[in-house]
């Protein structure tokens, strides 16, 4: 763990970023509020949405949901009418095949399982997909690194490794737990709305005298 000091700047600046991101409503806030009804939806829609934008995940989500609300349901349909009502997710052919299996073992369950390691055995559940349900479904302390956390942590300092699961790590060693779970959601909306990949919009941003990828585009 860093020292207090440096956790406490860091806790100031995450503190910040969301300040500044909240009025500019990113995508992923409405996406959160409207999976977080039942722990085996939070799970079908996080799947979804890897490598789609949120808009389009909420918007498939609902339509599945809408169709069948429960793994029971889900189990019942055909792959193709799977894929079909999650298009145009990204890979939606082979995230219909994972729903379908994991509707399959879900349908006689209460719950989805609620530990890491149970969850990354789900057909199509890696580490980020499994540590935001944890995160959003079961309010456990974990950290779910996609691209806007990987690519923010980095610009900030706050991680140096080269994939997701190292800066995992790194953030874990960076903050208390009881700010884990805020990590992703905060990032993530600053990453739809201003540190974007390209184009960031550094003149908007409040936090740019932390920011190591401001200082070095300052100085180029």
């Amino acid at each position: 763990m860093a020292n207090e000091s440096r956790i406490r700047e860091r806790i100031a600046i995450l503190d910040e970023i969301a300040r500044q991101v909240k009025p500019l409503k990113p995508p992923v806030v409405a996406f959160e509020k409207s999976i977080r009804r039942t722990s085996f939806r939070v799970l079908i829609s996080v799947l979804l949405s890897a490598r789609t934008r949120d808009p389009v995940t909420k918007a498939a989500s609902e339509k599945l949901f809408n169709q069948a609300p429960t793994a029971t349901e889900i189990a019942r349909l055909d792959e193709t009418d799977i894929a079909q009502l999650i298009y145009p997710v990204g890979f939606y052919k082979q995230k219909a095949a994972h729903i379908k299996k994991i509707a399959e073992l879900m349908k006689e369950r209460d719950e989805i399982p609620n530990t890491l390691e149970e969850l990354t055995q789900l057909p199509g559940v890696g580490r980020k997909t499994a540590n935001l349900v944890l995160a959003l479904a079961f309010n456990q302390p974990a950290i779910a690194v996609d691209i806007h956390v990987f690519r923010i942590s980095k610009r900030l300092g706050w991680a140096s490794g080269s994939t997701p699961d190292r800066v995992e790590v790194e953030l874990r060693n960076s903050f208390p737990p009881d700010q884990w779970i805020r990590i992703n959601q905060t990032l993530v909306g600053f990453g739809q709305t201003l540190c974007k990949p390209k184009g960031p919009l550094c003149s908007q941003c409040s936090i740019t005298d932390h920011c190591n990828f401001f200082r070095n585009s300052q100085s180029g």
